[in-house]
């Protein structure tokens, strides 16, 4: 029955008074070098309150709560003499237990070189359909997957011991500076058997029927010029990182180790949108965040990708850009932000954005500050400084 409004001016029903619903309370999950911290938010988000560190000392490389009950948190960590692993807590982090399995490569036969997980470095939730449900990509390139909200993690898919995958993964002296990397593990809403995947080095790859088989997504991808790499070949694309639109799980956009791209399926062929960035800024980068409720709206954070590969913002002059067209231009987004001699990037878990009715953004950098952008990244200010390195950053909204 609908609420009516007494003389007080109270919502009340038929069965006596209702209680107006509680406005919802943003938080900011923070994964660094040395630990990780929940940063809680006012209504306004202007006053923050740190609850941290967990895990000091860990190399924390992400830090997720589950949308699916709001109240339970994984974190991926790296804990010094004991190796990788993922902590559980089912009260937004006031108790932790460490997965009673984690990933972890299959044993190799006897005789053959077998891999070990480095860390566990992305953490993807499944469907809201599919309880407890988790993926989890790892350094060197590996796919798990747990079933029961993150306890015990079991190889997933073909992936990690397909010899196709392997070819394409390359070797760990090929990856990243700090090891290749499995991440961008993207479920598709409507239907829980449709996964992306993207592997640093190794390309972007799709399955349709839950991980028995998969295909390449590389086409209209580049590759660096001048070593003579053959753009055919997964081992020479490196995604950075890869997101799908909430509003329309059939266009994804990409930050790629060269260049900016937008898909829309069923089209297998990416699209260059970074070519219209300023050409002084290029479209190198590592972050790429969507907006939760327009399709065509994205921001990236350009890093130096020039010579040898500073990882810097570009000329010491950080800026995020937005582009409010699926990528025909974009804008420049730096009040707030240092205007020079700031000599730090955005790794790319790093920036986010909320799903408040002014969406905010936020991000954390190699010299440990923690930003927000308002009004979609118009004006910035800090949260927080002097963390250790951030290796990823999440937000939430608990009710």
């Amino acid at each position: 029955m609908a609420a009516t409004r007494s003389k007080s001016g109270k919502a009340v029903s038929a069965n006596g008074p209702t209680r107006a619903r509680a406005a919802p309370r943003t938080i900011v999950l923070v994964a660094t070098r040395k630990g990780a911290w929940i940063f809680h938010a006012d209504a306004a988000r202007r006053q923050w309150r740190a609850d941290g560190p967990h895990f000091l000392g860990h190399n924390v490389s992400h830090l997720v709560l589950d949308p699916r009950d709001g109240r339970t948190l994984l974190a991926a960590a790296k804990t010094g003499h004991l190796g990788p692993t993922v902590f559980r807590s089912t009260d937004l982090g006031k108790t932790w237990k460490e997965a009673a399995k984690p990933p972890a490569f299959a044993k190799a036969p006897d005789g053959q070189a077998g891999r070990s997980v480095d860390h566990t470095f992305w953490l993807a939730p499944g469907r809201a359909a599919d309880k407890d449900l988790w993926y989890a990509g790892t350094s060197p390139q590996g796919l798990f997957r747990s079933a029961d909200g993150g306890v015990t993690w079991e190889p997933f898919s073909i992936v990690n011991d397909d010899p196709q995958f392997r070819e394409w993964m390359g070797t760990v002296q090929d990856g990243t500076p700090d090891g290749p990397k499995l991440h961008s593990i993207i479920v598709d809403p409507r239907d829980g058997e449709h996964l992306y995947l993207g592997m640093s080095g190794g390309g972007v790859h799709e399955t349709t029927d839950g991980g028995r088989s998969w295909q390449t997504l590389i086409k209209g991808m580049d590759v660096v010029e001048g070593f003579g790499f053959d753009p055919a070949k997964p081992t020479f694309h490196d995604p950075h990182c890869m997101r799908m639109c909430a509003t329309n799980p059939d266009r994804l956009y990409q930050q790629n180790h060269c260049g900016i791209y937008r898909l829309d399926r069923p089209s297998d062929t990416w699209a260059r949108i970074g070519r219209s960035m300023p050409k002084t800024v290029g479209d190198i980068g590592f972050p790429l965040v969507l907006h939760p409720r327009n399709d065509n709206v994205a921001w990236v954070f350009p890093m130096d990708g020039t010579q040898v590969w500073p990882r810097t913002s570009p000329g010491g002059k950080p800026a995020a850009y937005v582009t409010r067209n699926g990528g025909k231009t974009w804008q420049r987004l730096d009040a707030g932000l240092p205007k020079s001699q700031a000599w730090w990037t955005v790794k790319r878990q790093c920036m986010v954005a909320d799903a408040c009715d002014s969406v905010a953004l936020y991000l954390g950098n190699s010299g440990g500050e923690l930003w927000i952008g308002r009004d979609e990244g118009r004006r910035w200010s800090l949260i927080a400084r002097h963390l250790p390195e951030i290796y990823a950053v999440e937000t939430a909204e608990l009710r």
